[in-house]
């Protein structure tokens, strides 16, 4: 299982919902004083807006969640954000909905499902990350057997991520295996390979590889 799984990068995205903009920022933090710190810069850069609602939560096991609704009737924005980030299971993440108020009031269930909808919206267009302890393992093997092992890897997929490789007189393959998959894979490919291959195991270590839902 992920130790916790976020985003990789920052995300932004905006929806407009009679005559309110709605636009939300996602940030992969790690302490409360970063997400103070995306805060104060959008309130400098949207220094004209009605609202700076919010949401976040950290730790590996979720113990810190804070939320804001910034003005907004109590309940109708922090609350509906902090629901989109549990119910996705993430974590070391901010989410902060910038709102300029159209002149049109949407009503008490009218903001929750607009908050709920900006963060729901932009979270497909975050690439996820989970973070999660992987063997990693340098495989060094001759170029013609490269694309055969490149095929075998494609069949792993969900096991194997591939971090890095080198070339010199062979090619030297650097992967990170989730821990339950290290005996497989590594039968697997010198079973394919025929054994012509170098497996170095160079420990365990906690590292961030792509999520997906079938991880």
């Amino acid at each position: 299982m992920p130790n916790y799984i976020s985003i990789q990068s920052p995300v932004s995205d905006q929806i407009e919902i009679k005559k309110s903009n709605f636009q939300t920022y996602l940030f992969p933090v790690k302490t409360e004083a970063d997400c103070s710190t995306h805060l104060q810069a959008l309130r400098k850069d949207h220094p004209k807006a009605n609202h700076h609602c919010f949401a976040y939560i950290l730790g590996e096991d979720q113990n810190i969640q804070r939320m804001s609704d910034d003005g907004e009737p109590a309940g109708t924005a922090g609350p509906p954000i902090l629901e989109v980030l549990k119910q996705e299971d993430l974590t070391n993440l901010l989410a902060i909905v910038v709102r300029y108020f159209g002149g049109v009031k949407l009503g008490a269930g009218g903001l929750i499902r607009a908050y709920t909808t900006a963060v729901s919206q932009a979270l497909k267009k975050a690439h996820l990350i989970q973070n999660i302890n992987q063997m990693l393992v340098n495989v060094t093997l001759a170029y013609p057997q490269v694309d055969r092992f490149n095929y075998e890897l494609s069949l792993l997929k969900g096991k194997v991520t591939p971090i890095d490789q080198s070339f010199t007189d062979q090619v030297t393959f650097k992967l990170a295996i989730k821990e339950a998959a290290v005996e497989e894979v590594k039968q697997h490919l010198n079973n394919c390979l025929n054994g012509q291959l170098t497996w170095q195991e160079l420990g365990i270590q906690t590292i961030d590889i792509p999520f997906t839902k079938d991880s």
